[in-house]
């Protein structure tokens, strides 16, 4: 690349805006506590669903970075949240009566605030 050349690298970051970042920064954290929680219970099925959803998560924020089909990528990570809490909620609170938020626990409090930031905000950028 000469002096002259205006192209960009990877991450390509100059069109993001706050709201973007805001995107990242809960979508990141939501993959750091799958992906943690996942691994303490490798190597079964639910460790296993846990990993595929933290990589998601990563997989959504390096396509975000990239600048590929951000549209899309804000798209496609809504019903990919909405199935991430559905699913949560299925395994923990649908099988029996437990109180609520009681048994969430500290990890899947932050994780399903974090989801829901990631939802408000992937509705925001694709208005």
């Amino acid at each position: 690349m000469g002096a002259t050349d205006t192209r960009q690298g990877w991450p390509r970051t100059d069109a993001m805006t706050g709201l973007d970042w805001l995107g990242v920064a809960a979508a990141l954290v939501s993959a750091g506590i799958h992906l943690l929680l996942g691994v303490r219970l490798l190597p079964e099925g639910l460790g296993i669903s846990f990993v595929l959803a933290g990589v998601g998560f990563l997989g959504g924020i390096v396509l975000v970075l990239a600048d590929y089909r951000r549209r899309a990528v804000y798209a496609l990570g809504i019903p990919f949240t909405l199935a991430q809490i559905g699913l949560w909620y299925v395994l923990n609170f649908a099988a029996g009566p437990k109180a609520f938020p009681a048994d969430v626990g500290g990890l899947g409090a932050v994780d399903k605030l974090a989801q829901i930031v990631l939802l408000v905000v992937l509705v925001r950028l694709l208005r």
